[in-house]
């Protein structure tokens, strides 16, 4: 069926199947994690097994100061430009894994029950290069920046910008699509206080922003719906 480009695209119930897309990235985060997790317990990989995460995150985790020196020298070898995407499927821990993918799959399902796969995909991926380059431009972070957090933010703004079309369609205040990237830098912003945790979330907000804003064009009928607010503009 055709949808409406005029109109804010339905967001259907949370019953309903998971979009392949989704599911794919769920198995390909949680598939790297077992193989990790297994193996630092050394049950697979013998004993070099224990120190698979260690070389995993070596080669595969967006560095900071590796960028800095491909910026500085413009030098951008494909093995180390790969860590802009690589570093979201590897995490420090099961637990970590976990908490990604368990709002993977919630914001996923909202998202790519609307979107298309390829648009789900895209969201989840630009958000997080921006992301990572967020991360290495403005902050001068020594630590690397791993997990799929700033692509679940990616996903996190693509549902905010259903919020906040479905709001402007019942006449509501869409401020209150937002309520939920509030809450959870809210969290943030606590943990940060108490505990010394890493700078990540800049990336986390960088990929939410970046989610949003390519849902006016990737969105079903987005194209349309931008062309016209320009044109109202």
């Amino acid at each position: 069926m055709s949808q409406d480009p005029d109109r804010a695209p339905e967001i259907i119930s949370p019953v309903n199947p998971l979009p392949p897309v989704v599911v794919a990235l769920f198995l390909m985060i949680m598939g790297i994690e077992a193989t990790l997790t297994l193996a630092a317990r050394g049950l697979i990989g013998g004993p070099g097994g224990v120190g698979w995460r260690l070389d995993v995150l070596q080669t595969y985790a967006f560095s900071g100061p590796i960028f800095d020196w491909m910026l500085a020298n413009n030098q951008w070898p494909v093995d180390q430009l790969i860590r802009f995407v690589s570093y979201l499927f590897v995490h420090g821990s099961f637990t970590h894994a976990l908490f990604v993918c368990v709002m993977l799959l919630a914001l996923g399902k909202m998202v790519g029950e609307v979107f298309s796969g390829f648009a789900t995909l895209s969201v989840f991926i630009v958000s997080g290069v921006i992301g990572a380059l967020a991360y290495a431009l403005i902050l001068d972070e020594q630590a690397p920046l791993i997990g799929g957090f700033p692509g679940v933010y990616g996903l996190i703004g693509a549902f905010t910008y259903l919020l906040w079309l479905r709001l402007g369609e019942m006449g509501a205040q869409q401020v209150r699509a937002f309520s939920l990237i509030g809450f959870l830098m809210g969290i943030q912003l606590i943990f940060g206080v108490f505990f010394d945790v890493q700078n990540d979330w800049l990336a986390d907000v960088f990929g939410f922003a970046t989610g949003f804003a390519m849902s006016f064009v990737v969105s079903p009928g987005g194209f349309a719906r931008l062309r016209d607010m320009v044109r109202r503009d």
